[in-house]
């Protein structure tokens, strides 16, 4: 059965697949809140949103706790999708400082630590989806971007930890980390990564990419995220991968 949709915030929401997150969502229905630092990212992306959903801009840091919190509070979402991080510094480990190191786990595991606090200190409501996007260098390592996938194994971990105090608290919300298992095609962080992995391997981007197979983009995450979110895939579990194939849990 397909859930019906509701609210939605989207942190992250200007580029990649935050970006093509809260244009899928908004075309589902949902009233979105996207939220990012660039405020004119997100405006170009709320005029992209087709009906009949809508998109409502918030300009602002999400590791900002306060402002996050606040957020919440206005938007009463039942779904919560957590995309935004750090622009990992590519770069070997002994090119890396501890600040260029550790910004993953300051950013990207911060703001879904944070927010999946609240979703059960609020509470959310029963029924609720927090999706917290992951990386499939959480399961295979990245050696040119310092401490990015030890934070978003981190990530997998964070779910199914507020995912026990949920249960135990029997508040009925979910948590969920998506992890795509491949280089996210056509976007500026994939285009990035490609070229500094396959200088590493001494190949193009282009062969780097290759290695993957079929490809996964952004809209083919953004479209797993709007079937998980209403219901139609991915019901168990707290982990989920995504490759190019298609989806199974971890």
């Amino acid at each position: 059965m397909t859930k019906q949709p509701g609210s939605a915030i989207v942190v992250g929401g200007g580029s990649g697949i935050g970006r093509a997150a809260v244009l899928a969502l908004a075309a589902a229905g949902r009233r979105v809140w996207a939220v990012g630092r660039d405020r004119a990212r997100l405006d170009k992306v709320r005029e992209e949103a087709a009906a009949p959903g809508e998109v409502v801009v918030r300009a602002f840091d999400a590791t900002d706790a306060a402002a996050m919190d606040r957020l919440i509070d206005e938007a009463d979402p039942d779904l919560l999708v957590l995309s935004a991080g750090a622009r990992a510094r590519l770069a070997l480990i002994h090119e890396q400082t501890w600040e260029s190191f550790s910004a993953p786990w300051n950013t990207d595991l911060k703001i879904a630590f944070q927010v999946g606090q609240t979703a059960l200190r609020r509470p959310l409501r029963p029924g609720s989806l927090v999706i917290i996007v992951s990386s499939g260098a959480g399961l295979l390592g990245s050696p040119l971007s310092g401490g990015y996938a030890g934070a978003k194994r981190m990530q997998m971990f964070l779910a199914s930890y507020l995912q026990r105090s949920a249960d135990a608290a029997k508040l009925g919300i979910r948590f969920l980390a998506l992890v795509p298992k491949q280089v996210v095609a056509e976007t500026e962080l994939g285009a990035t990564v490609a070229s500094a992995y396959g200088a590493l391997g001494g190949i193009t981007p282009e062969k780097f990419m290759e290695r993957f197979g079929t490809p996964l983009t952004a809209n083919d995450l953004a479209r797993t995220i709007v079937d998980i979110a209403g219901g139609e895939i991915a019901r168990d579990g707290n982990i989920v991968g995504v490759s190019g194939k298609g989806i199974e849990p971890l």
